[in-house]
């Protein structure tokens, strides 16, 4: 039996008359002739060499070889109407998916938090997995479609990704409430921000961060006391100590809110940071996908 020959149609008669058990009433169901029927019913059993069904005062009943069939025929029916169908019938309320996003560490509270609570009230049979990504692990990990979506701050995309902007946020200082650069009689500049020892968290490990990028193009460095991979311990160590972490404005203001710290504007001129949400190009007219974006930023915003 050859697929590229094979005429998908005969597994439509073929489950219609295992619910039907009738050739009568599977045409009336398919808008077919109960010759057409027979014929579909005869290039079966020569392709199955096989019987399938036989007359019985009751009407058809399966033989033990269409029986043996009916479950992976009754899958390809299935899975073919949810090819056909699935777009026209998506519905946040009710639908049973599992979406995979990718965001740097410093959004998950400020940023995917909220996303998450709203996906629980409105949509609370999605699933919604997490991983924490850098740049350039986001953009290898969607075109490996290991992930659905990224946040996060990007500069060249390949173009088989989409980009649409999320927000931007300026960079702000954290440190404790009776951090010395808070006492000063004049406001703090950037070299003595740079002089305290920084915490700097990035998921790479590499002990850079995006606030190190910008210090590059304008000469400047800053002194790394600690490098961490995420922002577990971020809180409990500025509060017990001089670091400074020097992070998104929203990162800041959620630890300062929650965890008795303090903000500081960072005192030079610098670029703002702009967050976009990412996906591939095959995805752009997906319902499901399209309504997730909307989600994320909403989020964002």
């Amino acid at each position: 039996m050859n697929l590229h020959t094979f005429d998908m149609n005969l597994f439509v008669v073929f489950h219609t008359l295992m619910a039907e058990r009738s050739v009568t009433r599977t045409g009336e169901r398919l808008g077919r002739t109960q010759s057409a029927i027979s014929n579909s019913l005869k290039r079966l059993r020569e392709l199955f060499h096989d019987p399938l069904y036989v007359r019985t005062p009751h009407g058809l009943a399966p033989t033990p070889r269409a029986l043996e069939l009916h479950k992976s025929v009754a899958e390809i029916i299935r899975l073919s109407q949810d090819c056909l169908y699935q777009e026209a019938d998506f519905s946040p309320e009710t639908a049973n998916v599992r979406f995979v996003i990718g965001a740097p560490d410093r959004l998950s509270l400020p940023v995917i938090l909220p996303f998450l609570e709203d996906i629980r009230n409105t949509a609370p049979g999605i699933s919604i997995d997490l991983r924490t990504t850098d740049r350039g692990h986001a953009i290898q990990l969607i075109e490996d479609q290991e992930i659905d979506v990224a946040l996060g701050w990007f500069d060249q995309l390949p173009p088989t990704i989409n980009r649409h902007y999320a927000n931007t946020e300026a960079f702000t200082c954290l440190c404790r409430r009776d951090h010395p650069i808070l006492n000063q009689s004049e406001p703090a500049s950037i070299e003595m921000i740079l002089s305290f020892p920084h915490l700097v968290v990035s998921s790479s490990g590499d002990r850079q961060a995006a606030f190190d990028a910008i210090l590059k193009r304008e000469g400047l460095t800053r002194r790394s006391a600690m490098s961490l991979t995420n922002f577990t311990m971020a809180p409990n160590l500025l509060q017990r100590s001089d670091m400074i972490g020097v992070f998104t404005k929203r990162t800041a203001d959620y630890f300062a809110s929650h965890f008795g710290l303090a903000t500081y504007p960072v005192p030079m001129e610098m670029e703002a940071i702009s967050h976009d949400l990412i996906w591939h190009r095959r995805f752009d007219t997906d319902p499901k996908h399209m309504w997730l974006r909307q989600k994320m930023l909403a989020a964002c915003s």
